[in-house]
């Protein structure tokens, strides 16, 4: 638990420097990184050498087993988390409190200041996602955790894929192979985009079959018990030509030559972003190196996105990696690179991995094959020759 002692004082001393007696904290999953709990509908108010965690009768046991060292109150079942909070304020008389104004909606907020009515609020933006941006070691281990786990599904999605699943059924079971790979389920809903489906980067899962175009893209993620991975993968399986309206009688090798240079643009667009990280970077130069390279090479038009995101206890925090982003990139940080180009009515390939900046380099966490050669090998990523299904 020293972890969660560590993280509640860093927040203590930004909580007195802010000139506040209290912040509370009502975004569960702060509540999660700053505490252990990992139930809902609590807020923690945390200032100098005091932390309280205001909860209900639900979780009595659950808070002995997962946060024992804290304070706590337990609200009546007649109040509200917000009555109850704004009740605590007033007994320890507590004159200036902080909100999390990016979590607290207009209507909690209402109810406090009728509630607390002598208390002075401030609006605090994100400093405990300021804290959560630089992850400590027992972080590190649990992000480590969830990329295992989602690589050891998909192994299991690449053995059992076969010609007649739909992206609705392939979508479904990446959620059963996560779980049965230990995760507590999917980080986020499965993407998978047979053919020119893949061109719509968040394609919804349809009827689409496998077999209806040699090649998929794959988005998928593992959720452990509080922490996330996210990765993406081309997966060429060569079985059929067609891959959309504008190419219905295209040669399977011409198809596999247009789709294999595309891919190698991203993989370089790619490899081109790690070469720029360090300490010290704004993310958005290692944006513009991507969109300058997609640029000279005729694509930028078609990447439609950022660059990357942090990922942690959120599959989207901070740091952006993206266009006119503020952030400056430090050691510690977890995000995502996953440049992608996306050409309608034919592919849209990308490429997703979750990169660890150390002090002196950055560490590709990732590790599911993504060269050209073995992406595109078809004894790797080929349909089993007889499936019992079909």
């Amino acid at each position: 638990m020293r972890e969660f002692t560590r993280r509640r004082h860093r927040l203590e001393r930004m909580v007195r420097e802010a000139g506040v007696d209290l912040l509370a904290v009502s975004n569960p999953v702060n509540v999660s990184y700053l505490t252990n709990f990992s139930g809902d509908s609590s807020w923690l108010l945390i200032g100098p050498k005091r932390a309280l965690l205001v909860s209900d009768g639900r979780y009595t046991i659950q808070i002995q087993e997962e946060c024992s060292e804290l304070d706590v109150h337990i609200r009546r079942t007649e109040q509200t988390i917000v009555q109850a909070v704004a009740e605590v304020l007033i007994k320890l008389g507590v004159h200036s409190v902080g909100v999390e104004a990016s979590h607290l909606t207009l209507a909690e907020f209402e109810a406090l200041r009728e509630n607390a009515p002598a208390v002075s609020w401030s609006a605090m933006k994100k400093l405990v996602e300021k804290l959560r941006m630089i992850k400590d070691a027992s972080e590190l281990v649990q992000i480590r955790e969830a990329i295992q786990y989602a690589e050891k599904a998909h192994a299991m999605f690449r053995a059992m894929l076969a010609p007649a699943d739909s992206e609705k059924e392939l979508g479904d079971a990446m959620d059963g192979y996560l779980r049965r790979a230990g995760a507590m389920g999917s980080s986020f809903p499965t993407i998978v985009g047979v053919g020119d489906n893949s061109a719509k980067p968040h394609a919804p899962l349809s009827q689409r079959r496998a077999d209806e175009s040699p090649f998929l893209l794959l988005d998928w993620g593992a959720s452990g018990r509080f922490y996330k991975s996210d990765i993406t993968r081309m997966i060429w399986h060569g079985e059929k030509a067609s891959v959309g309206a504008s190419a219905r009688r295209a040669p399977r090798a011409t198809v596999e030559d247009r789709l294999k240079k595309l891919y190698t643009i991203v993989l370089e667009a790619q490899t081109r972003a790690l070469k720029q990280l360090r300490p010290g970077v704004t993310a958005s130069t290692v944006d513009e190196a991507v969109r300058s390279y997609l640029e000279r090479e005729g694509y930028n038009k078609y990447f439609n996105h950022g660059l990357g995101h942090g990922i942690g206890l959120q599959i989207h925090e901070g740091p952006n990696i993206r266009a006119k982003s503020p952030d400056v990139l430090e050691a510690g940080m977890v995000f995502t690179l996953e440049p992608g180009v996306y050409l309608p009515d034919f592919a849209g390939v990308r490429i997703e991995d979750d990169i660890l900046l150390t002090p002196d380099c950055p560490e590709v966490l990732t590790h599911v094959p993504k060269s050209v050669d073995e992406v595109f090998s078809t004894s790797e990523f080929g349909f089993p020759i007889s499936d019992s299904r079909q």
